[in-house]
Order: structure tokens, then C-alpha cells, then sequence
């Protein structure tokens, strides 16, 4: 029950923080004022408490993901569809690359695996963060598509360059071959899984539509549920 507390506390502090945001005198990107008020709730108030990671995954991301995704303009995601892959999968990979060098250089004692797996923590942006700080700042259209687009994408070739660089630090091993494996199961199943499990629930939400007519508020809680049941 603390646990369900807890959520819900930072729910009413993610709504407090869109309006903070708009009441302070000066700009501020509001994923900084929502970290800040979670150092709040935890620091001073002393209520911090420790979330069970998948439960944190299953109450966050799926909507938070979803209203991002359905959001972003399809035809400009499939025009600009080369320069979105080339940034959440090459610039991911370089981005690795390069952190992971530079983290070994400036702290030599830290192995370069452990080096990797943390710029691979680092390296995927976040579509909900790039949409809060863009909002204020005059970026062009298509190039703010661009890089919403490829926010939603680099999750998968960030985890597994985070998989990999772990497991060389357990094993001292590191295979290319596997790697790449990975990477297209986890992109490509990721992918036909989300479409499977939209078109199977439109369907037949659809089916029941013609057959028994449109239930009020029905079409809320399945747009709300398809998130949930993708990610499960």
C-alpha cells in the first residue's frame, strides 16, 4: 500500500510541475523542476521510498511512451525515416563509443566495460524530456519530429548496449555477432508486438462496435489499456 502511496504522490507532483513551470517568473526545462521536486519529496519531507523496478516500468513508461508516439506526426516520421534510424542506432552507438572512451580516460581504474555500460545509460533520449524542454525553445518542425522520432526508437539499441557491456563485465567476453542478434530482436519483436497488439484490440473493439453498437466511454479505457498490454 506505501508503494501505491508513493506512485500516486508523484503523479500529483508530475500535474504540479506542468503548472509550476508556468508560474515561475523565469524558464526552466520542467523535467529539471520534476526532479526537483522528487529531491524534495525524498530529501526534506524524508518520504523516499524504494520502487520495485518493473512495477515502476509497468505504471510509467506505457502511457507516457503511447501519448508520445501517438502524438508525433506519421507522415513526417516515415519522410524523415533515414535520418531518424541513423540517429537511434548509429549516433546511440557512437555516442557509446565515445562516453565510454572518454570516462575511462578521465577515471582509468574504472574497466572499459563498466566505461560502456555507462555512457550506454546515458546515450537514448527520452521523447517525453525532449518534448518538455523543446517546448519553449523555437525549433523547427520537421527537425523537432526528428528528434521525437528518434527518441522513440534509440531505447532499443541503448539497452542493448547496456546488455552487452554488462555482460562483458561479468564474463570478460563480448560477441558482435550476438550483439547485433539482440538488437533486432529487441527492435524488430518490440515493433511487431506493439502493431499486433493495437490491431487485434481495434479490430476487435470495431467487431463489437457493428455487432452490438459503441459502449460510452469505451474507446477512452481501450486507448488507455493497449499501452499496458503491449508492454506486458
Amino acid at each position: 500500500m506505501h508503494t501505491i502511496e508513493v506512485v500516486l504522490a508523484m503523479l500529483v507532483a508530475v500535474v504540479a510541475s506542468g503548472y509550476l513551470v508556468r508560474i515561475l517568473p523565469f524558464s526552466l526545462p520542467l523535467p529539471l523542476v520534476q526532479i526537483g521536486l522528487g529531491a524534495l519529496i525524498a530529501g526534506v519531507f524524508k518520504r523516499g521510498h524504494a520502487l520495485d523496478p518493473d512495477m515502476f516500468f509497468l505504471l510509467f513508461l506505457p502511457p507516457l511512451l503511447f501519448l508520445d508516439g501517438w502524438r508525433i506526426p506519421k507522415q513526417g516520421l516515415f519522410r524523415d525515416k533515414g535520418a531518424i534510424l541513423e540517429l537511434a542506432f548509429g549516433l546511440v552507438v557512437f555516442t557509446v563509443v565515445g562516453a565510454g572512451l572518454l570516462i575511462h580516460w578521465m577515471i582509468p581504474t574504472m574497466p572499459l566495460a563498466v566505461a560502456f555500460a555507462l555512457a550506454a545509460i546515458i546515450s537514448p533520449t527520452d521523447p517525453v524530456a525532449v518534448s518538455a524542454i523543446a517546448s519553449r525553445v523555437p525549433i523547427p518542425k520537421r527537425l523537432m519530429h526528428i528528434l521525437e522520432g528518434e527518441s522513440l526508437l534509440n531505447d532499443a539499441s541503448g539497452l542493448v548496449c547496456f546488455r552487452f557491456a554488462v555482460a562483458a563485465v561479468m564474463t570478460g567476453t563480448f560477441s558482435l555477432a550476438q550483439a547485433s542478434l539482440t538488437f533486432l530482436w529487441v527492435a524488430f519483436a518490440g515493433l511487431a508486438i506493439g502493431v499486433a497488439v493495437t490491431w487485434s484490440v481495434s479490430t476487435f473493439q470495431r467487431w463489437l462496435w457493428r455487432g452490438f453498437g459503441e459502449e460510452p466511454g469505451a474507446a477512452l479505457l481501450v486507448n488507455l489499456l493497449i499501452p499496458f498490454a503491449a508492454y506486458l
